[in-house]
């Protein structure tokens, strides 16, 4: 009788944690940055269809990068669970941080379970507050850790060095446009670290949002499209609001 191929649970799980990495890093990059008047998401993402950032509830978005299936069936469940809670208990009772307590169980089950393969997502939650000090992000890697996020973070594709130079360049006094552009600039560095410049991102090739603190509606969520993407892209691109409706979910 042969003897049965071993490998350790350390082994094992390694082997799981380097191949959801893998599968992430072959996503296109995903950052989000705190601005003066709420919370910026910025996505290399040509698809006018297939959002990689959405709205959760009135003050949260969701983003992601990974497998589109896999990240968009957490989203739907995400949104359910807001809005059934919401709908049983009170509005104000959907939080950022129950959300990311919600995915963190689901991803650290699949993560464990020898039965399914990881998923191959890594997720971002975010509540706008009443001031900047009340803002929240969350991180939630392949394994479903939490991890609690401020100023700026990048995912996806090349994010280490992305993130890198986010913190370098960010402030949390920056205006719309001025986060907007840093945001495209951090996205256009390349793999070796020599800067950006070998390549440009148009507004058609970018996934724009924004959780706006100062909106009227309790919603706060709204996309970022057309002329007035393309306005705040520019240098010296205005931050006030523009007549242009924009998209909310």
């Amino acid at each position: 009788m042969s003897t049965p191929f071993y490998v350790s649970p350390q082994q094992a799980m390694a082997d799981r944690a380097e191949y959801a990495r893998k599968g992430i890093a072959r996503g296109r990059s995903l950052v989000v940055l705190q601005y003066a008047d709420g919370i910026v998401f910025v996505a290399e993402n040509p698809s006018r269809a297939l959002h990689k950032v959405s709205e959760i509830y009135d003050r949260i978005a969701f983003a992601a990068t990974g497998k589109y299936n896999e990240y968009e069936s957490l989203r739907i469940g995400g949104t359910r669970y807001a809005d059934l809670r919401g709908f049983t208990y009170d509005r104000e009772d959907v939080t950022a941080r129950g959300l990311a307590n919600l995915y963190a169980q689901t991803l650290g089950n699949i993560f464990s379970s020898a039965a399914e393969k990881p998923y191959e997502v890594e997720l971002l939650v975010a509540e706008v507050g009443e001031s900047p000090a009340d803002d929240e992000i969350y991180r939630l890697p392949h394994d479903g850790s939490i991890i609690d996020e401020h100023g700026s973070v990048a995912v996806g594709g090349n994010s280490d060095q992305i993130g890198t130079y986010l913190d370098q360049h960010h402030r949390d006094d920056l205006s719309l446009g001025e986060a907007l552009r840093l945001a495209v600039e951090s996205l256009t560095r390349d793999s070796n670290g020599s800067g950006g410049g070998e390549r440009e991102l148009s507004a058609d090739q970018l996934e724009v949002a924004v959780l706006d603190r100062n909106r009227p509606q309790t919603r706060k969520f709204k996309r970022l499209l057309g002329r007035r993407l393309t306005e705040l892209l520019q240098p010296g691109g205005s931050s006030a609001e523009s007549e242009e409706p924009a998209d909310g979910e």
